[in-house]
């Protein structure tokens, strides 16, 4: 198959949707939610751009074609990613983090669980989903043997299970009322074990509105909302559980098999975190162009003739186009190979930690570039520094998860560095003997330590073609 970086007519239709939903409903929604003081009004006030978002397809769009709805690629996902995290990323975060709330349902694919998924296919409303991970004090070593580990909880009684613990971080796992997402995937422990390893202990519980609504007053309760530097129109609130009942049918990963579905979502949204650090650093580099055209500090000539703001400009461009590129090659490559999914994972994570430092390098440059003006509130710079600052540490932070997981690839005795780009390592006769794989390579049928699902984590896409 040949390098060829021209848009498909299917990636050109999302992009110019997603440019269309940026430059219409999303470019007017910071002049909406900056009327209210407070984060959580501001959240709310975002709720109609949501919801047109809804009508026009995008939600849908979260969701794959065999499950109903009409997902696209993993480049589809990034592009339409980048076009809207340009414009304004506190909506646009909350409609990607619904996606993430819906990754799960995609990895699994259990025909059992497609009612919880109708909301979310129906063009109408303003269903929310979350993926409820992270808790306080963190989850960097959640899976590290004799350590507490989650302090979530899930122990069945009857046909129920009963949930308890905190969780906070998680966007849009409230609800825009606060009692409550439409759908929550809950990432907790079971009481009851199999074995002393952790892994054993994880499952997914799957947590509705009207789940919450059944049981008694406090069962969901929001401990705490929080105000972020940046992205101050999204919710991700500390939370609580206490004897919250679901039904046993609601279990979307039974104990033993949560890890691997939590590992493929957050493989499948490092490649979006990729593609929101290319819309912000585009953004940067739009804005900075235009006042080093505009500007020239009472100088004869505009600012872009002198070398020392050229060499910022031109810095921010290369790093700019050379993150879209590895976005690009970690979404087709965790969708399509080649090698294994080990491999192709390790593109995603690069994309996460490499896309996300260098955004808030390129941001800090640009705002170098222009100078003192770049301080004041109504240039985009400080909004777009708020913006960037947290995406190297959000979504698993690049020091305590991302890097560590690049790590745990490397050490790998069957490591094969570029199995990602040239396929598997091969001998010069093209064959390993007694079918062993070459030095420093895998062979195809050796299974990666952390496969997806079914081999699914590289298919969701959020926004497809209807978007």
């Amino acid at each position: 198959m040949p390098i060829d970086f021209h848009l498909s007519p299917a990636e050109e239709g999302v992009r110019d949707a997603a440019a269309a939903f940026a430059a219409g409903p999303l470019k007017d929604a910071k002049k909406t939610y900056m009327r209210y003081q407070k984060h959580t009004e501001r959240f709310q006030s975002t709720r109609p751009f949501y919801r047109q978002a809804v009508a026009g397809g995008l939600i849908k769009g979260l969701v794959l074609p065999h499950l109903g709805g009409t997902a696209g690629s993993l480049i589809e996902s990034a592009i339409l990613v980048e076009e809207m995290y340009r414009v304004e990323p506190a909506p646009s975060l909350t409609i990607f983090s619904t996606g993430l709330g819906l990754i799960p349902l995609n990895l699994t694919g259990k025909p059992e669980h497609k009612e919880f998924l109708e909301p979310f296919l129906t063009g109408e409303g303003e269903p929310l989903a979350s993926m409820v991970f992270a808790e306080p004090g963190g989850v960097a070593n959640y899976l590290e043997e004799g350590a507490p580990g989650l302090n979530t909880t899930a122990t069945l009684e009857g046909d129920e299970w009963v949930l308890n613990g905190e969780k906070i971080w998680a966007t849009n796992c409230a609800g825009w009322d606060f009692e409550g997402a439409d759908l929550q995937c809950v990432v907790c422990r079971t009481t009851t074990p199999s074995s002393d390893k952790p892994a054993d202990a994880i499952m997914i519980l799957l947590v509705t509105i009207a789940d919450i609504k059944r049981n008694a007053p406090g069962a969901f309760k929001v401990l705490r909302h929080i105000s972020t530097a940046g992205h101050t129109a999204c919710s991700g609130p500390h939370i609580k559980y206490t004897n919250l009942r679901v039904p046993a049918k609601n279990v979307l990963c039974p104990p033993g098999t949560g890890v691997a579905v939590v590992s493929g979502a957050f493989d499948c949204t490092a490649v979006q975190v990729g593609a929101m650090s290319v819309g912000v650093m585009r953004a940067a580099f739009d804005a900075a162009l235009a006042f080093a055209k505009g500007d020239n500090r009472r100088g004869k000539s505009d600012l872009l003739t002198r070398q020392a703001v050229a060499d910022l400009l031109s810095g921010i461009k290369m790093q700019t186009e050379a993150c879209r590129a590895l976005t690009w090659k970690a979404a087709h490559s965790l969708q399509n190979g080649p090698g294994d999914y080990n491999a192709r994972r390790e593109l995603a994570l690069a994309a996460k930690v490499y896309c996300s430092d260098t955004c808030a390098k390129a941001v800090t440059d640009a705002i170098n570039m222009v100078g003192i003006t770049a301080y004041d509130a109504d240039q985009p710079f400080a909004d777009l520094l708020s913006t960037a600052m947290v995406l190297p540490i959000f979504d698993g932070g690049n020091v305590g998860i991302r890097r560590r997981h690049m790590q745990e690839l490397i050490l790998a005795k069957d490591y094969d560095p570029w199995a990602s780009t040239y396929g598997p390592s091969k001998l010069p006769n093209d064959a390993a003997p007694d079918g062993q794989a070459s030095e420093g390579g895998a062979s195809d049928a050796e299974a990666p330590t952390e496969a997806a699902p079914n081999g699914e984590a590289q298919q969701d896409a959020p926004g497809g073609r209807d978007s």
